[in-house]
């Protein structure tokens, strides 16, 4: 019997209990958050402990995107994420009895192919979990470990049956909040989740793609946050933009799509380790192009503007069928823009 197919299924199950098309059924959010730490305005984040869990709170996730190119100039992209759900208030974590539920997504991207995997474990088991200092977070054999006592630099580790990766990101920069000092509203309603970065990773190692392994270099971001409050209840999907400008300044965007219009918009500019709140209505993003993605229409193609930056961007994908088929379905993929600026990224997009 395969008890790591009965668990996986079990958990995919209770997670998917909202309903799976929607934002707020995504990763968990959009049920009842009665019983869990609440996020309001003025939390003062402190490293390494914030690197770590946060188990008061409902839902959290550890991600990394990178944007990768071999000795050839040929491009990637790579996706890994750990996510931990609380299905209970009541603070349970030993054993099959915890009330943690972990769920991994890892992916690679080529011009050519988009692989990707999914992972489940119950918390209290040492299957999977995250601690602060030295920091740690893994899944099964897909693990982001720091190297030494400081944080960075980090090795990043995962595979699937079509892919594998294993890199070193290192990087000297602190983390930056996003959002309103880390409090980052996703709703005119107040919904809001602690936001922070680390969006300036050197990134180097193997990838394994396409039946080939490549030695690649490139870049690397993390993003943290934790909540327990749902979204909008029309709130039915977001799409996600990172975006490196130049050495020095990265974008950060998003845009949550209500059912009847008036998307709330957000975003931050972050310059030389400083990262600034944009005015409400300074940000766009417009779909340019449509593609069949899954049997779905998806926008792949954008033009993001922010007039008070001078930022005029057209976004295009590495790969327009970036499609993650995982227990909550959604595109994920590596990105390129040009326009005032040029460069690369990384888009999500949910609800599609």
């Amino acid at each position: 019997m395969n008890v790591r197919r009965i668990l996986g299924g079990a958990v995919a199950a209770a997670l998917l209990l909202a309903p799976p098309a929607a934002a707020q059924g995504f990763a968990g959010l959009g049920t009842t958050v009665e019983g869990y730490a609440e996020v309001v305005p003025g939390r003062t984040f402190s490293f390494p402990e914030d690197h770590g869990p946060h188990p008061e709170f409902r839902i959290e996730w550890w991600y990394v995107t990178a944007t990768l190119a071999d000795a050839d100039g040929r491009s990637f992209g790579l996706q890994w994420t750990l996510f931990r759900q609380a299905m209970t208030p009541d603070g349970r974590d030993e054993g099959w009895a915890s009330n943690q539920i972990w769920m991994g997504h890892a992916a690679a991207t080529s011009a050519e192919s988009h692989a990707h995997a999914e992972l489940f474990a119950r918390g209290g088991t040492g299957q999977a979990g995250a601690v602060a200092a030295p920091f740690s977070a893994w899944i099964d054999g897909w693990e982001m470990t720091s190297e030494e006592e400081a944080f960075s630099p980090l090795r990043l580790r995962a595979q699937g049956a079509d892919f594998a990766y294993d890199l070193r990101l290192v990087t000297d920069v602190l983390p930056v909040l996003q959002g309103d000092r880390g409090f980052s509203l996703k709703s005119d309603q107040g919904q809001a989740s602690y936001y922070f970065s680390q969006p300036a990773f050197t990134a180097e190692g193997t990838l394994t793609i396409d039946g080939a392994t490549h030695q690649v270099t490139g870049q690397a971001w993390m993003d943290r946050e934790f909540s327990s409050q749902p979204l909008a209840d029309d709130q039915d999907g977001w799409d996600w933009f990172a975006l490196r400008l130049s050495d020095d300044v990265d974008l950060m965007l998003y845009r949550l799509r209500h059912a009847e219009g008036d998307n709330y918009f957000s975003g931050n500019w972050i310059e030389n380790g400083v990262s600034t709140l944009l005015p409400r209505g300074a940000v766009r993003l417009e779909p340019e192009r449509w593609t069949e993605v899954a049997g779905r229409e998806v926008p792949t193609h954008w033009r993001v503007s922010v007039p008070d930056r001078d930022v005029a961007l057209s976004v295009t994908p590495l790969n327009a069928q970036s499609w993650m088929d995982t227990s909550f379905p959604y595109w994920e993929g590596p990105v390129r823009f040009e326009g005032s600026h040029s460069g690369v990224g990384f888009l999500e997009m949910t609800g599609y």
